[in-house]
């Protein structure tokens, strides 16, 4: 049977249309060939992690031809284990992580996050709005919430505050920054180590900073030595072209974090400063 003139008539415009359809959209259409497994310290819960990780990944599935898939990592050192083995090749780590990641397994650092246009945070101490604890010296003899046993730095921090374990009644680790900053408005503990853009983002609820590291060197982005370069490369790129200068990258980049503005490169000998700032506290 031949086709009726409609059909040929719609038959032609669909194939006109795919074939003048600009290369950059054809591209996209391309199936992602690689698979890369992004993983992450756990900062959050873990559906607050997915939630902010997923939006990651996804951006840099259709920025890249890569199908990317977020792994969700219980603990620091979880995290660490995961991509030096492996089991993720590319991995958010917080500075103490990545310099364990570095020693023990060679990751390469990628790009860092940006706030205000520079790679750096800072970790501060988080009280509940009037407690009348205002400097961090008022809170010894208090109790203190930590995050990851792990995490090197944040001893390193309070430390540098004029505090140690050995001021406080009691203390223990949460491990992620929102429960430390609930149990704080819980009435749990008096006092607590919280990354700066989480106490922020508590600040409504009734968390008061009293106390705050200077700039550190941020989080970063690592991958596992044997990502190919091109493969490397490709989301190198991508993470750098992740810019506020559109709606949906400005959506992307206050969920992964909402205090980041972009990424930019980075180089291992930025985290020497953790490294001497966490060597007392190592074993």
């Amino acid at each position: 049977m031949k086709p009726k003139p409609l059909f040929k008539t719609m038959l032609a415009v669909v194939c006109a249309g795919v074939l003048f359809l600009p290369a950059g959209v054809r591209a996209t259409q391309k199936t992602p060939d690689i698979d890369v497994t992004m993983g992450s310290v756990a900062m959050d819960i873990p559906v607050e992690m997915i939630k902010r990780m997923s939006a990651l990944t996804n951006y840099l599935a259709l920025s890249t031809n890569l199908n990317i898939h977020f792994r969700p990592s219980p603990s620091l050192g979880s995290a660490v284990e995961d991509l030096g083995t492996g089991q993720t090749q590319i991995a958010y780590l917080t500075p103490v992580a990545y310099i364990e990641a570095r020693k023990k397994y060679g990751v390469i650092p990628l790009v860092a996050p940006t706030t205000k246009g520079r790679p750096h945070f800072a970790l501060v101490i988080g009280v509940k709005a009037g407690s009348s604890i205002n400097t961090p010296a008022e809170l010894k003899g208090k109790r203190f919430a930590f995050g990851d046993q792990k995490a090197l730095l944040q001893r390193a921090a309070v430390a540098s505050m004029g505090l140690g374990l050995h001021d406080f009644s009691n203390f223990a680790y949460l491990k992620h920054y929102d429960n430390i900053a609930k149990a704080i408005l819980a009435g749990d503990f008096d006092g607590g180590i919280l990354k700066d853009s989480v106490a922020e983002g508590f600040k409504s609820k009734g968390i008061v900073v009293i106390g705050s590291t200077p700039p550190l060197p941020s989080y970063l982005i690592a991958v596992h030595p044997g990502m190919p370069v091109s493969v490397r490369n490709q989301l190198r790129d991508a993470l750098l072209a992740l810019k506020k200068t559109t709606p949906e990258h400005v959506s992307t980049l206050e969920t992964f974090d909402i205090a980041y503005d972009g990424f930019t490169l980075i180089d291992d000998s930025d985290y020497d400063p953790v490294r001497t700032l966490i060597q007392p506290f190592q074993k």
